[in-house]
């Protein structure tokens, strides 16, 4: 079974180490775009700190912050006044990338949504699409679903069907870079898309993949068991690359019972079931390389 996490190094936190350094909207309005790109380059840099750490950790999936561009929707890569050592910088982690055989991607954001009814969102959401998918072009990565943009659909506005209808108008506008890319994931309200809705409102048109989320497979399982869930979202994706999953536990189960259900958990308290060994698998736990390794060590007790 491979484990990664997402975005964060909390061992590198102390040292400095971040890749979502940013700005406030009136910082970027003074600073401009020289300063967007110092920002991105530093984090940048120590990408490839994070990425180093985990080979030398045996960690080889992980989530790249989406963040590591400040305010990338409001210009071109190639305005950076510092784009030659941007460039630079994204072929050595790309060329790093795939001499250890590390498998990285992005989770753009919620306001990344296809399928809105607003033209001008829908706008949004392809230009953020892009801008990840040119940063896996300019490190070299192949356009392949092995090096991911995962997103959800975005909301049901109403009409699931009709939502689909529009997110399949919208796909079929994205670049073949963010199309041999783009995966979307089943949510965890049962008022939205489980994976038999994927399934069959997008996976059949347009032979999009599924990540298989295991936690909010439980508030929206579209009649389907987690282990059917998780083959019919495992046979969506083409031979030669692994399916994705995400797995986390429940923060009001296990550390808050405040909080609402849906809520991630710091840790990982439930057994990643026998399934699981057909996924890469990102932790979606807060304390993200702490919660592998502490369920690593805790199943290595169990086992012994």
């Amino acid at each position: 079974m491979n484990l990664g996490y997402c975005c964060i190094n909390l061992t590198l936190k102390p040292e400095g180490v971040s890749t979502n350094r940013g700005m406030i909207k009136r910082t970027f309005q003074e600073k401009g775009v020289a300063w967007a790109g110092e920002l991105a380059l530093a984090n940048l840099n120590d990408l490839l700190k994070v990425l180093h750490w985990n080979v030398e950790n045996g960690i080889k999936i992980f989530r790249m912050s989406s963040s590591l561009f400040p305010w990338m929707s409001e210009y071109d890569f190639t305005d950076l006044p510092n784009y030659s050592s941007i460039l630079s910088k994204l072929q050595e982690i790309g060329d790093y990338v795939k001499e250890h055989d590390l498998r990285v991607g992005f989770h753009p954001g919620q306001y990344c949504v296809l399928p809105s009814p607003s033209p001008n969102v829908v706008d949004n959401a392809i230009d953020d699409l892009e801008k990840h998918a040119k940063i896996l072009d300019l490190m070299g990565l192949p356009r392949t679903y092995r090096y991911s943009l995962n997103i959800h659909v975005g909301g049901s506005y109403g009409d699931k069907q009709k939502t689909m209808e529009r997110f399949i108008e919208s796909y079929h506008r994205l670049s073949d870079s963010v199309k041999s890319r783009l995966v979307v994931e089943n949510d965890d309200k049962a008022s939205q898309y489980s994976v038999l809705d994927l399934h069959e409102g997008l996976h059949k048109k347009i032979g999009i993949p599924i990540t298989f989320d295991f936690f909010h497979h439980l508030f929206c399982t579209g009649g389907l068991s987690q282990d059917e869930a998780a083959n019919l979202a495992a046979s969506t994706w083409p031979d030669g690359i692994r399916p994705l999953a995400h797995f986390s536990s429940s923060k009001k189960l296990n550390e808050d019972h405040s909080v609402i259900e849906r809520s991630h958990a710091d840790y990982i308290y439930d057994q990643i079931p026998d399934i699981g060994s057909m996924f890469d698998i990102e932790l979606e736990a807060k304390s993200k390389e702490l919660a592998l390794f502490e369920y690593i060590n805790n199943l290595r007790h169990e086992r012994n």
